[in-house]
């Protein structure tokens, strides 16, 4: 039940962390489908992450919206047209867990390998190179204990606190649910706050985007 009190005191403050990512070549490449699909399966997380997550927070700015980076190079360097769109109409949101997400990647294209048996090879100097993201997280020094401090501290972190724990934390929890909405459901119990912030689509918008919509429930819940 959603708390009748906006300025109600949690017992566990919330801490926000903002992340930066440091992206570092693998010294892996692709020349065609088939190798792509033979190096996903043996990569770390990290590689997944940054060539999907890491690329739409990137490119959040660009219209019509991005696909994934496999997707991308599949399009424009290997020119297959139908397989770049299934990729790109793969949901990250779905996914709670890296390896879920690698998985359905993998059977996408090793799908269309065999019924096409096309293994058409990039021109020579675009080869796909896969890169991953290594994340260091630090504290803000901001808290809040209720929703006022919570809705102020919003106001004043950096785009990548907010990534951090809407983007990030989906799959560091391997749960459908981001540090935002845990921390209101659970510890302020404003459960149709956090379930409106857990309907927010962070891949559809920019951070910008994110934190005005926000901020926009949560200062009608507290004029409420």
């Amino acid at each position: 039940m959603t708390a009748s009190n906006p300025l109600t005191t949690a017992k566990k403050s919330f801490e926000f962390y903002s992340r930066l990512n440091l992206t570092l070549l693998t010294g892996l490449k692709a020349h065609d489908l088939a190798e792509m699909a033979a190096i996903l399966r043996q990569v770390q997380g990290s590689v997944i992450y940054h060539h999907t997550h890491h690329f739409l927070v990137q490119h959040q700015h660009l219209s019509p919206e991005p696909p994934n980076d496999f997707a991308y190079w599949i399009r424009n360097i290997l020119l297959e047209e139908r397989l770049g769109e299934e990729l790109a109409a793969i949901d990250v949101m779905r996914f709670s867990t890296i390896r879920d997400l690698r998985d359905a990647i993998v059977a996408v294209i090793e799908n269309f390998i065999e019924r096409t048996g096309n293994v058409r090879a990039a021109p020579a100097g675009q080869e796909f190179h896969f890169m991953r993201s290594v994340s260091f997280v630090m504290p803000t020094g901001l808290r809040a204990a209720n929703l006022l401090e919570f809705r102020d501290a919003l106001m004043q972190v950096s785009r990548g606190s907010i990534g951090y724990h809407m983007f990030d934390a989906r799959l560091r929890l391997e749960r459908d649910d981001n540090d935002f909405a845990m921390w209101l459901q659970e510890e302020l119990g404003e459960d149709q706050l956090a379930a409106a912030l857990r309907n927010l689509d962070p891949y559809t918008q920019t951070e910008h985007g994110l934190r005005r919509r926000m901020l926009g429930l949560i200062n009608r819940r507290l004029e409420s």
